[in-house]
């Protein structure tokens, strides 16, 4: 039984194709063949690219295998792969010829990944091997994630099935990769279930980095909702609507904060295995996040101080949103009570001092303010609806 696939850029779960090639591994051509046919992709390279950038990340073709195609997008295939004898995933994306604006994004994308990828190590964050470009077909190589998307894990889970020491430790492996990248002034703002993969200790690392920006070059790099209203994605491929901040969606200048949400989200999915918004087209989510503060509803099974830290993330105010150094420490008190068969009592608000919030007998305590989380789609009006489209689309004209 071959493993779960990845998700590239763009794709969701119909697009996805199984490994149903049946070419063998040993008589399989070197992926330069594939890649670029009619010549040698150093030539280009060596005219875009410092003697330092080729160093650091151009990939070597002639150690690189590739085997089964197992999942696909518009622009993007991924297959699994071999460099340098290890086990990858080969990320093959082809720039459409006629479309400019579409070239171009994919052309960006590629490179903001690479220059992110490329300078990140951390255990929570997935580990770039190598990349070359060769127009119109450019690729990324990274380690092979043999357990897919936390999106395909939970899809399998019955809904409110996992313990809450599975979603402790899930939830901490996210936490701790987002502290990490935004210590090193990274900006995801594509934090989903699909883009968190999973290894073969069921250990869960960052992943997809097309759309992530510095933070000092936030301001100046809006997420741009309005392109993209009939799909899932937003705008410029920046963000995904059912986990995007509402600051996103309206195409206002982001913050770190942005990620905080898209957490809250994530360890919503992990406390009840569903989807966010279920019944709602991505537009409507939207919708409901942005103009009546809806959130999914909380689980009935989950430990109350979890819900509230799901509530503090989701906040609609940025600024209520806690730093993911505090909710690493949060869910790092919850683990340790878990273990030692202490309660679980909500976290205060960020501001307080960590060192102050913890009573003999119990794990975090003060109580969070209650945030009304779930208002019922058939109280949205089609026209209140199609307005809040309109007004997507007409942020990008």
């Amino acid at each position: 039984m071959p493993p779960p696939p990845l998700i590239p850029y763009g794709s969701s779960c119909s697009e996805m194709e199984g490994t149903t090639e049946n070419k063998r591994w040993d008589s399989l051509d070197s992926w330069s063949m594939l890649l670029d046919p009619g010549g040698g992709v150093a030539d280009h390279q060596a005219s875009s690219s410092s003697p330092s950038q080729r160093e650091e990340w151009m990939a070597d073709l002639s150690q690189l295998f590739i085997g089964n195609k197992f999942a696909s997008g518009s622009n993007s295939r991924i297959y699994r792969g071999i460099y340098r004898q290890r086990a990858v995933a080969v990320k093959m994306v082809r720039l459409p010829e006629r479309d400019e604006e579409r070239r171009r994004a994919l052309e960006e994308q590629f490179n903001s990944e690479v220059a992110f990828l490329s300078r990140l190590r951390h255990p929570n964050v997935v580990q770039f091997v190598a990349a070359c470009k060769r127009p119109p077909v450019y690729c990324i190589i990274t380690e092979y994630m043999s357990q897919g998307t936390l999106r395909m894990y939970l899809h399998k889970k019955d809904p409110y099935s996992l313990s809450p020491g599975t979603v402790l430790r899930l939830a901490l492996d996210v936490a701790r990769g987002m502290e990490y990248l935004h210590a090193q002034g990274v900006i995801h703002r594509d934090l989903k279930s699909h883009n968190l993969l999973l290894n073969d200790d069921m250990r869960v690392k960052v992943a997809d980095f097309g759309t992530s920006c510095l933070e000092a070059h936030a301001h100046s790099s809006r997420a741009g909702a309005g392109a993209g209203v009939g799909g899932e994605r937003g705008g410029t491929n920046m963000g995904t609507y059912r986990w995007m901040a509402p600051e996103m969606v309206r195409d206002k200048p982001c913050t770190r904060k942005v990620d905080v949400y898209s957490f809250g989200i994530v360890l919503w999915e992990l406390t009840t295995c569903l989807v966010p918004f279920q019944g709602m087209t991505p537009v409507q989510a939207a919708y409901a996040a942005c103009e009546k503060n809806v959130r999914p509803p909380l689980s009935p099974t989950c430990p109350p101080a979890l819900n509230s830290l799901i509530k503090m993330c989701w906040a609609g105010n940025p600024a209520r949103r806690p730093e993911f150094s505090y909710v690493v420490s949060v869910l790092e008190k919850y683990d340790h009570c878990l273990r030692e068969g202490l309660p679980l009592v909500p976290p205060p608000s960020p501001p307080s001092s960590f060192l102050s919030i913890f009573k003999p007998g119990s794990c975090l305590s003060s109580d969070l303010p209650s945030i009304s989380v779930h208002t019922k789609l058939n109280s949205f009006s089609v026209y209140s609806v199609h307005q809040f489209t309109h007004s997507l689309r007409s942020t990008t004209k």
